[in-house]
């Protein structure tokens, strides 16, 4: 983000703008001019030379402050977006499951969110904002099974102590993926919150999970949901070993589980939300056999 007068000594703004403009980067500058100039000829005069943002002197310093944070929003929208689309490409080539899959457990997550939002417990770290991102970033949950070798990924039945040992370090590959990917963008919530999810889907309430091991509240929340909105998606839908269990036994079988398997707060959040959750499953019928 560039923030920059118009009137300067050698080297004006209007021209500033036009050489930034004319320079090979890998993302977008986002260029804000502060002048007096509010003429509409000045204005557009700016932003056809490339400017995206104009601040006009007198100002006051919470203007400025919340003209940054529009184009910070800006910029995390282009950084997401990329990576939404290489991630999911590199997941599409490598990842057996369906769609309809990723599709159902992004509003399963989404649905716990919101309504855990609604408690008085989670209100002031859910908003919004929390909601929006859990339902783009939960679908990259499984994104390490890219570095997984095809002779175990693929394998049509279950997988042998060694094997399974393997397939676990996807959580592993996927939050180190994702991670360096946060090296260089540390300020974008949406890649912070895709690298809990992938290293945390796995885990449970107990410290029995991997790859940490982690327990209870040391858990991030993100993961604990997705947790919960992924295995009621394979408890759900038929693979190569099983077949579908209906709503009312996979409902069961979760709440089991209570304290063990899942956080207490997001099994609360599941079961006033079952109606929203078969309603999705509906949306969202599984059409084919998939693997997991």
């Amino acid at each position: 983000m560039v923030i920059s007068n118009w009137d300067m000594p050698e080297m004006n703004g209007l021209e500033l703008c036009h050489r930034i403009r004319q320079v090979n980067t890998d993302g977008y500058i986002y260029m804000v001019f502060v002048t007096a100039r509010n003429m509409l000829d000045d204005i557009v005069e700016g932003m056809s030379a490339g400017a995206d943002d104009f601040i006009v002197k007198p100002f006051h310093p919470d203007e400025l402050r919340v003209r940054i944070r529009a184009g910070e929003r800006v910029l995390a929208l282009e950084t997401r977006e990329v990576a939404i689309f290489a991630m999911a490409k590199l997941a599409e080539s490598r990842d057996p499951e369906t769609d309809a899959h990723l599709e159902r457990m992004r509003n399963y997550s989404r649905v716990l969110a919101q309504h855990l939002a609604s408690s008085a417990e989670f209100r002031d770290v859910i908003n919004e904002e929390y909601i929006r991102l859990i339902y783009l970033t939960s679908p990259l949950h499984d994104i390490g099974k890219v570095g997984i070798p095809d002779s175990v990924l693929l394998k049509p039945g279950r997988l042998s102590d060694h094997e399974f040992e393997m397939m676990k370090t996807h959580t592993i590959i996927g939050a180190e993926t994702l991670g360096t990917a946060m090296r260089q963008y540390p300020n974008v919530a949406y890649l912070r919150m895709a690298r809990d999810i992938a290293i945390a889907h796995h885990e449970r309430f107990d410290g029995r999970g991997y790859p940490v091991a982690s327990t209870g509240h040391d858990i991030p929340l993100c993961g604990c949901i997705v947790t919960l909105a992924d295995v009621y998606d394979a408890l759900t839908s038929k693979r190569v070993y099983k077949t579908a269990f209906d709503h009312h036994v996979a409902r069961s079988m979760i709440c089991e589980e209570r304290g063990t398997h899942f956080d207490p707060d997001i099994i609360d959040a599941f079961v006033e939300s079952e109606d929203e959750f078969l309603a999705i499953r509906r949306r969202f019928a599984e059409s084919e056999m998939v693997f997991i």
